[in-house]
């Protein structure tokens, strides 16, 4: 990967960059924070996270594994009481419930683990120990013919130092 890295000291500086860098579409863009903002995450305006996806389709089939597990024991080990259907849907609710929210959670947890591609195998490129102690770094990874640009982006809106990593 070949990009352009620049340092910022304020918050106010990164965002315009960010937005400046997005109206221009220069590349993928990363943001090294030393805490959260919203004002960065609304600079980059990604979405909404596909993990809600992962919990989605986890519910669905926990829920569905559920009734299955419950009629499939009935049907196994029948027990008439009074004359009732061996595999009615009321009582199994509760399990299926159950077992709902417990594959739904496990799916959510692997799903921000997916996502966030923890663990990372690979270094993480432009990333600078100053990110921690209080500025902000802006990554962008673009083709060699754009890194002038993104480089005169990055200096205009006040960045500190502007360098170029593979």
């Amino acid at each position: 990967m070949r990009g352009v890295l620049g340092v910022f000291r304020e918050l106010d500086a990164a965002v315009d960059a960010i937005a400046e860098l997005r109206r221009s579409k220069a590349g993928a863009i990363t943001v090294y924070s030393p805490t959260p903002r919203h004002e960065l995450e609304h600079a980059l305006a990604h979405g909404p996270s596909i993990v809600r996806r992962f919990t989605l389709i986890g519910g669905l089939l926990g829920v569905t594994f559920g009734y299955w597990i419950a009629i499939w024991v009935s049907d196994y080990w029948p027990m008439v009481v009074g004359g009732k259907p061996i595999p009615s849907w009321v009582p199994y609710t509760i399990i299926g419930f159950e077992v709902m929210v417990l594959v739904g959670a496990l799916s959510t947890v692997f799903g921000m683990f997916a996502v966030a591609r923890v663990p990372r195998l690979m270094m993480t490129v432009g990333y600078d120990p100053r990110f921690s102690d209080g500025d902000y770094g802006i990554w962008v990874e673009c083709p060699p013919d754009r890194e002038a640009k993104v480089t005169q982006v990055l200096q205009e809106n006040g960045a500190v130092e502007v360098r170029r990593e593979r």
